[in-house]
């Protein structure tokens, strides 16, 4: 991380952090290199994703079983509002399941029940509602039915501020703002015929601003292939650009309001999303329906009927099922440095040689005792890192103490 920041002064920008079930450790990280960089950790902005329940979802990318890990999230809401105020300390998630197959209605849905359970469980820790909601953030996927997709956002919107206010008691307004950020959608992404994925990306961004989004994601051409070319993510930038300075689409905050069918959808997207959320609250909330693997069910499902359905060419996908011709990969597909992973082992050998390691060992002891009590497990982490623990290191001591999750929640 030092590295990763050498002179880039971390009071007078931000960062955004696409990171989940190491997410303290990483804010760890972050503030350590701010302090030693002598910045006022009150000016300090960024933010990290710290989804886990949509990891348990939909992406997989977990350590610990699921109360463990909100234990980590309360903590660094806890820690962040009293120590580095600019954070945002959640990106809460719709975007991974709906890459995985879930409807506009589910991501809608799961997505606010998910901040449900972690409002109440930052509730539970004693912080007051309006002191953090108004730091949450929330992520979305954008697909391909433009006026759907619209209409899923106004819905997701007008969802959680009756949710924050009429649920929670909020009183500051900004703590029902669902201040989200949008990418578009992965999983549309095709192989074949890769250049058309310029214009699926072009109307999804689109719809994304029409929709309301506060900031978007472009994803490159060739993505489904590689990770981008220099090429395509520059072409992937312009998209933005053309969007933000040629269309007019921002010059108004919602230019589709009045719309007969955009209304129709909102409506529609929002009483089938408020039942999921009724339903997951009839099971004990997002948290139990988590445990019970429901939300990877009913996306499971759904992704298995969009497959038929491209399979029986009821659901046409242009240049996969249907205007399909041949067509040779682009040239200048990102090629990976297989190097990489021998060099970083040389690194981390020379850190551990170079460390104090009596004390690398103290501050880990340290955070085995924290994390089996009820301290907020924050300022060990930062003890951790500020002595040159590794990531890994952490993680195995905290796997000590919580438990590993080694599979998904039984369906």
């Amino acid at each position: 991380m030092e590295t990763l920041f050498r002179d880039i002064p971390l009071e007078t920008m931000t960062t955004s952090m696409t990171i989940n079930a190491t997410a303290s450790i990483l804010l760890a990280l972050y503030v350590a290199v701010a302090k030693k960089q002598g910045a006022d950790l009150s000016k300090v902005g960024g933010t990290i994703q710290n989804d886990i329940l949509k990891e348990y979802i939909a992406r997989g990318t977990y350590i610990y079983p699921p109360r463990e890990s909100l234990r980590l999230i309360t903590d660094v809401f806890a820690w962040c509002g009293e120590n580095l105020p600019q954070w945002n300390t959640i990106n809460i998630s719709g975007y991974h399941m709906r890459e995985a197959g879930c409807t506009a209605a589910q991501e809608v849905g799961f997505t606010i029940a998910n901040a449900i359970q972690y409002t109440q469980a930052a509730l539970d820790r004693g912080l007051k509602i309006d002191d953090f909601a108004p730091r949450l953030g929330f992520f979305f996927a954008c697909h391909s039915n433009f006026l759907e997709e619209i209409a899923k956002f106004r819905a997701a919107r007008r969802l959680w501020a009756r949710t924050v206010k009429e649920r929670f008691g909020a009183k500051d307004p900004r703590s029902g703002m669902l201040r989200f950020h949008t990418q578009t959608g992965g999983a549309t992404l095709t192989a074949q015929q890769p250049v058309n994925n310029l214009v699926r990306t072009a109307l999804q961004g689109l719809s994304a601003v029409l929709g309301g989004t506060q900031s978007l994601h472009t994803n490159s051409y060739d993505e489904a292939l590689s990770l981008p070319s220099q090429h395509a993510a520059e072409l992937a930038l312009r998209t933005q650009q053309i969007l933000a300075y040629e269309t007019g689409v921002g010059d108004t905050i919602d230019p589709m309001a009045g719309s007969w069918y955009i209304e129709h959808l909102t409506d529609e997207v929002e009483r089938d999303a408020t039942a999921y959320v009724e339903r997951i609250d009839e099971m004990g909330g997002a948290l139990a329906a988590v445990e019970r693997g429901f939300q990877a069910q009913e996306i499971h499902e759904n992704a298995f009927r969009i497959q038929r359905a491209v399979e029986a060419r009821r659901k046409i996908v242009v240049g996969v099922n249907e205007f399909v011709d041949e067509e040779r990969p682009p040239d200048g597909l990102h090629q990976h440095d297989l190097t990489v992973g021998e060099r970083r082992k040389a690194q981390m050998r020379r850190l551990r040689a170079g460390r104090d390691g009596a004390a690398a060992q103290a501050t880990l002891r340290r955070l085995e005792e924290v994390a089996r009590g009820d301290e907020n497990t924050m300022p060990a982490l930062i003890e951790c890192v500020e002595a040159y623990v590794t990531l890994g290191e952490i993680c195995r001591t905290l796997r000590g103490v919580f438990g590993e999750q080694r599979e998904r929640a039984a369906l």
